[in-house]
């Protein structure tokens, strides 16, 4: 357990690996719910009229975003409001666009596999350190 400050209210706060504290977490999901429910009756507003209706700020708002539980499309100028933090492409949720998300996936399957593509065969014993040792025979296959 570490002591952290809350990336919200910048309070200390004691964690397991949040980044928020309990008290913002609990407020995170109520805005959630209001800006999930003003999204349901309202699908193409944008975010500063969600931000308004809602009187949720803009940055509990991109964070849900970019966790993953909202989705948004671009704002009124056409420009995206979320791109991909690793190649820009405009994205309508979480932090990576999808070709991004498969490749580090490919990575840390290859990583947590070992990093070889195949598995290893196992190695021989020379015939020479079969004949060296005494009380093995040797088995021919």
């Amino acid at each position: 357990m570490r002591i952290l400050q809350c990336i919200f209210c910048k309070k200390p706060f004691q964690s397991y690996g949040s980044k928020i504290c309990p008290g913002c977490l609990q407020q995170m999901d109520e805005c959630f719910i209001k800006v999930r429910d003003y999204l349901d009756e309202h699908p193409y507003a944008d975010m500063d009229t969600v931000a308004k209706e809602t009187e949720v700020s803009s940055k509990i708002i991109l964070h849900l975003l970019k966790e993953g539980r909202l989705i948004i499309g671009n704002d009124e100028t056409g420009n995206p409001i979320l791109t991909c933090e690793s190649c820009k492409k405009p994205v309508s949720t979480g932090r990576l666009c999808e070709p991004c998300k498969g490749k580090i996936s490919k990575v840390m399957g290859e990583t947590v596999g070992g990093g070889a593509s195949k598995p290893l065969a196992p190695k021989k014993a020379s015939e020479k350190n079969i004949k060296d040792r005494k009380g093995v025979a040797k088995i021919d296959s």
